[in-house]
């Protein structure tokens, strides 16, 4: 069992974000039950030590080989909170990440962005909206930012790249893995040209199985709200997991925008719900461009 310990006058400087990066994996890996939620709490009990100053430094090396062997075939980047690089939109989420990985050019995360979410089977009128969406946001100077997962979210990556916009993603698995597979191609363009960003431990991750795995993807789109000034929702049902990204957007004090077509659905509350929260229903463009 790992030993968490207070802080020891070796570890008093910042190492390097490697090694915060295997002192955080082994964190993940011993505790009991761990979340981002627990975790956080974790750190905030600590007064936001580093994670090389909460763990035995022998008990770390049992997770060295395997993460520099990750690092080495795969090549991305690691950012630690409390450093230069640690994105100043992220200090606003409820649960602020320790560390998290990327692939591309971080410099993405500073300029003005919006994410776009919406149902992985999206209808042919919630492709279309996302497109022409894009299109208005790209004119304006709008990063896109999303999940690489199916339908809504994919529409809303590649029309950023036709119309010559910046996007990023961040996904729910880890910087070195595919969901959906199909979109493999897709996620190492935008590592390689845009940004692709994960929270996702890897050795945690390989441990569980689907059904705890699957608990990192509404993490994410915590963590996308954070990362943005608002979310667009174009169109979800009742239980999507674009609605968790909804709710952290409030929580956040980021903005919220609802195109009216998911007021019009007779088959759904939720919209209703979150303008009453203050959510903003979009009936045109103008009611996104004049509100960011």
């Amino acid at each position: 069992m790992l030993v968490f310990k207070e802080a020891n006058k070796r570890f008093i400087n910042y190492l390097s974000p490697v090694e915060e990066m295997i002192a955080y994996e082994a964190i993940w890996d011993n505790y009991d039950k761990a979340s981002f939620k627990k975790l956080s709490q974790f750190f905030i009990e600590r007064d936001h030590k580093l994670p090389t100053q909460l763990v035995d430094c022998k008990k770390v090396e049992d997770y060295r080989s395997t993460l520099l062997k990750i690092m080495k075939d795969h090549d991305f980047g690691i950012v630690v909170n409390h450093t230069l690089n640690y994105p100043e939109k992220l200090k606003d989420a409820k649960e602020p990440l320790e560390v998290f990985y990327y692939k591309g050019n971080l410099e993405l995360l500073r300029g003005k962005s919006l994410a776009i979410v919406g149902s992985r089977k999206a209808s042919e009128e919630g492709l279309k909206r996302t497109r022409m969406i894009v299109r208005e946001l790209v004119k304006n100077n709008i990063t896109i930012a999303s999940g690489l997962a199916e339908g809504i979210d994919t529409m809303a990556h590649l029309s950023a790249l036709h119309y010559q916009g910046n996007t990023f993603a961040v996904i729910g698995t880890p910087i070195n893995q595919y969901y959906p597979k199909k979109n493999k191609n897709l996620q190492d363009y935008l590592a390689k040209q845009f940004l692709v960003v994960s929270q996702v431990p890897f050795i945690k991750y390989s441990k569980q199985g689907i059904q705890g795995n699957r608990l990192f993807f509404p993490e994410r789109n915590k963590t996308m709200s954070a990362l943005t000034e608002g979310t667009i929702i174009v169109e979800a049902g009742e239980t999507s997991g674009s609605l968790i990204q909804a709710k952290a957007a409030i929580a956040q004090g980021r903005k919220l925008f609802i195109l009216e077509s998911c007021f019009n659905n007779k088959n759904i509350s939720w919209p209703s719900k979150f303008e009453e929260q203050g959510a903003i229903r979009v009936k045109k463009m103008s009611d996104i461009i004049d509100n960011i």
